[in-house]
């Protein structure tokens, strides 16, 4: 009998508990999740320009249709140029899929090991990067290396660093931030290491592999490595909350549009990107899709494996507090929805 009061008094503890939280998320973040779901992926584009995109742009493959292709917003705010759901795009963090592919190819070719060292492809960062000598090639690809984050050094994305020499000298001489394969942490400098192993072992650009290994194979005209290799009118505009201009200028490595992405996050799924025996591999080590994030572009590529759909979002606009990072992810999920219904 005494127990009902007190699980009474703990009840209404955590009502007033969530309602105290709710004062910290922003009410727009509420809206977007609780409008009734439109019915269709246009309207759903439309409606998240309410919320603070500049620009939106969806690619939907769902097997046995045509691929769709959407936009809402701008591509140029400035000049009152429309979103073009083909517009160029800078992928960021989604290059990691193509880097993984990349090192899976070359563990297949016997060209690298999973279980060889950090130390062993790099003896000159012994000391340099704790743990260097136990820091497995597996490890780095899985982010399980405690290798600090180099974007997290302050005030990265205010000033850049010019080069991968540059970036990497970031965190070298920093402690790890846990012991190699007993944890997990998203490290961009991890991807940075395996850039720079993949043209050690090559020879030549990684980009340059990755085209002669991935792009060319699926006949993906429309993704590049850098700013230097397109016309600046074919990328969209990027803007970040507070910061008065276009960022479409800054580089930020690989582009792509929505539809050569989609492609190649098919062909990650369904193992035809593979020859026989690497996508065992690519399984063991890394996922199957991937978001990005520079200032100015997010980017999602997902597979949804019960309907055999990739779905790709790019919107145009960051912000620092990330709150619109967390309403694409809101956006994205009505819209899966919307394709399920």
């Amino acid at each position: 009998m005494a127990q009902k009061p007190v699980k009474r008094i703990l009840g209404i503890i955590l009502i007033i508990a969530s309602i105290s939280s709710l004062y910290f998320v922003p009410w727009i973040m509420v809206k977007a999740w609780i409008l009734p779901l439109p019915d269709t992926v246009q309207e759903q584009l439309n409606e998240a320009l309410d919320y603070g995109f500049e620009g939106i742009i969806v690619y939907v493959d769902q097997a046995g249709k045509p691929p769709a292709f959407y936009a809402a917003g701008w591509n140029d705010r400035e000049n009152k140029i429309p979103a073009d759901p083909h517009s160029l795009f800078k992928i960021a963090s989604n290059s990691k899929l193509y880097v993984a592919v990349a090192i899976t190819k070359l563990v297949h070719d016997n060209r690298l090991s999973l279980d060889k060292t950090l130390g062993d492809y790099f003896p000159e960062l012994v000391g340099k990067i704790e743990y260097a000598e136990k820091i497995t090639l597996r490890m780095m690809v899985q982010h399980r290396s405690g290798i600090p984050n180099l974007t997290d050094s302050p005030n990265y994305w205010e000033n850049p660093p010019n080069s991968n020499k540059e970036a990497l000298e970031l965190v070298l001489g920093l402690p790890a931030n846990f012991v190699p394969g007993e944890d997990y942490e998203y490290s961009n400098t991890n991807y940075l290491l395996l850039s720079n192993l993949i043209e050690k072992t090559v020879g030549y650009s990684k980009f340059q592999y990755i085209k002669e290994e991935i792009l060319i194979p699926l006949n993906l005209n429309n993704t590049f490595g850098s700013l230097s290799e397109v016309n600046l009118d074919d990328v969209m505009s990027g803007y970040h909350i507070g910061h008065p201009y276009d960022l479409k200028t800054d580089e930020h490595g690989m582009l792509a549009t929505a539809e050569d992405l989609g492609i190649f996050l098919r062909t990650l799924n369904d193992g035809s990107l593979f020859e026989e025996g690497e996508k065992e591999i690519y399984s063991s080590i890394y996922e199957y899709e991937h978001a990005g994030w520079v200032p100015g572009y997010q980017s999602f590529a997902e597979y949804h494996e019960d309907m055999d759909t990739v779905v790709i979002l790019f919107n145009n606009t960051t912000d620092p507090q990330l709150y619109l990072w967390n309403l694409a992810e809101i956006v994205k999920g009505r819209i899966v929805k919307i394709i399920r219904n």
